[in-house]
C-alpha cells in the first residue's frame, strides 16, 4: 500500500474506528481493575496497564498479519470477524470476572491479562483492515490508544446515547470481514469482477446488521414476557 495515499488513509481511519468501537470493554476493564486503588495510583495503573496491553496487542496483531499469508486463514479470519460484528450488536454486559486489584502491580496485571483475553476481536479486525501493512497497525494503535485511555468513557456514553453508532461499527467490521474473504488467494479470481465483489461485500454487511437487529428485536419482545412471568 502506497504511503499517504487515499487507500492508506482510508485503511488508517478504518483501523482507528475499529479500535474505538471495540474499546468500550477495555475501558470498563481498566476502570474495574483500578477502582480500589488510591487516587494517585489509579492514573499509574491505567497508564502502565494500558502500555503493557498495547505492547502485547501490537505483537499479536503483527503476528496475525503475517499468518494471513497462510492459505485459507483470510477466509477463517473473515468468517470470525463476521461473528464479531454480529456479537457487537447483541452483546450483553458481563464483566463480573474482572477483580479489582488492591495493589498497583495487581491492577496493572489484571488490565494486561484481561485486555489480552478480550483483545482477540480487535487483533483480527485490525489485521484484516491493515492488509499486511505493519506501519498501519502501529500508527492506528498509537493514535487510538490515547483516545481509548482518556476518551473511552465519553465514547461509551455516546454509544449508549446513539445506538446507531454501534450499527455503523458493526457495518465497518462486516466490510473488513468481507474484504478479508475476498483477499483469500483461492477466491481472488472469482472476485476480480467488480459487480460480484461489491454485491458480496454489501450482502455480508446487510446480513450481519439484519441478524443483529432481529436478535435485538426478539430480545426486546421477550423481556416483558419474562418480567410478567417472574411476577
Amino acid at each position: 500500500m502506497e504511503l499517504f495515499s487515499v487507500e492508506f488513509f482510508s485503511a488508517l481511519l478504518t483501523i482507528i474506528f475499529i479500535d474505538l468501537i471495540l474499546a468500550g470493554d477495555n475501558a470498563i476493564v481498566i476502570g474495574l481493575a483500578a477502582r480500589n486503588l488510591p487516587k494517585e495510583q489509579q492514573k499509574k495503573a491505567v497508564i502502565w496497564g494500558t502500555a503493557g496491553a498495547v505492547g502485547i496487542r501490537v505483537i499479536a496483531t503483527l503476528l496475525v498479519v503475517q499468518l494471513l499469508n497462510v492459505p485459507w486463514l483470510n477466509l477463517v479470519g473473515g468468517l470470525l470477524l463476521v461473528w464479531i460484528a454480529y456479537k457487537l450488536l447483541v452483546q450483553e454486559d458481563a464483566h463480573d470476572g474482572i477483580k479489582s486489584g488492591n495493589t498497583l502491580w495487581q491492577s496493572i496485571r489484571t488490565i494486561i491479562i484481561a485486555d489480552a483475553a478480550m483483545g482477540i476481536d480487535n487483533v483480527i479486525a485490525v489485521a484484516g483492515a491493515a492488509h499486511g501493512d505493519t506501519l498501519l497497525v502501529v500508527l492506528g494503535l498509537i493514535i487510538s490508544v490515547p483516545v481509548v485511555v482518556w476518551g473511552s468513557t465519553l465514547f461509551i456514553k455516546l454509544i449508549n446515547r446513539y445506538e446507531w453508532i454501534v450499527y455503523v461499527g458493526s457495518a465497518v467490521l462486516a466490510y473488513t470481514a468481507a474484504k478479508m474473504i475476498t483477499h483469500e488467494k483461492s477466491f481472488q479470481a472469482f472476485f476480480e469482477n467488480p459487480w460480484i465483489y461489491w454485491l458480496f461485500v454489501i450482502a455480508v454487511i446487510l446480513l450481519t446488521i439484519a441478524a443483529g437487529w432481529l436478535t435485538n428485536n426478539r430480545r426486546q419482545k421477550d423481556k416483558p414476557q419474562k418480567s410478567s412471568e417472574s411476577h
